[in-house]
């Protein structure tokens, strides 16, 4: 299963990386990330975490399914890129990438979720096939997150690239933009 979701941003795509690939602070920046925890670090930059989501249920009362997963992730930032692979769980094996392209007024934010797996059920996952299990997974989890998680960066980021603009944009640093 490929499934991609995007996004039009009014904001300079080097920010949207910056804001992005700042993943320790996701669960301060997006309302519907609980936690993310770094499980471990390599000398190229890859990072292994474990990351909670909370899945909206019922939206109107705040309820939620908490979602858990661990990932390797690391950065491309010559080409604005940000790759997960998924390491355990229900979506083990799931290749993401984030491709964060100029255009004329800000960035488009591409989401691409790569996810090939049978039903643990030997039987039934073999009579289904590898499409049923990643079909429910992107329908029923991984939309909803990845959808409200660019959202929620394209309002960041919109708000903030004014301040940004004004400000001395030659500090590299993730946690050097005007964010709390």
């Amino acid at each position: 299963m490929n499934s991609t979701i995007s996004i039009e941003i009014a904001a300079p795509p080097e920010l949207v990386f910056r804001l992005a690939r700042d993943i320790e602070r996701w669960p301060r920046l997006l309302p519907h990330y609980v936690s993310v925890r770094v499980l471990s670090r390599r000398p190229d930059g890859r990072t292994t975490v474990r990351m909670i989501a909370r899945r909206p249920l019922l939206g109107l009362v705040g309820f939620g399914l908490p979602v858990v997963w661990r990932a390797r992730t690391w950065a491309e930032p010559a080409n604005l890129r940000l790759r997960f692979r998924h390491l355990g769980g229900v979506t083990a094996g799931m290749d993401v990438t984030w491709r964060i392209e100029p255009t004329g007024g800000g960035c488009h934010v591409a989401i691409e979720h790569v996810f090939r797996r049978r039903l643990p059920i030997p039987v039934l996952g073999k009579l289904l096939g590898d499409e049923v299990l990643p079909a429910f997974v992107d329908r029923f989890f991984t939309r909803p997150i990845a959808q409200r998680t660019l959202a929620t960066f394209a309002t960041l980021a919109e708000a903030t690239a004014p301040a940004v603009a004004r400000a001395d944009t030659s500090d590299q640093r993730p946690d050097a933009y005007p964010i709390a």
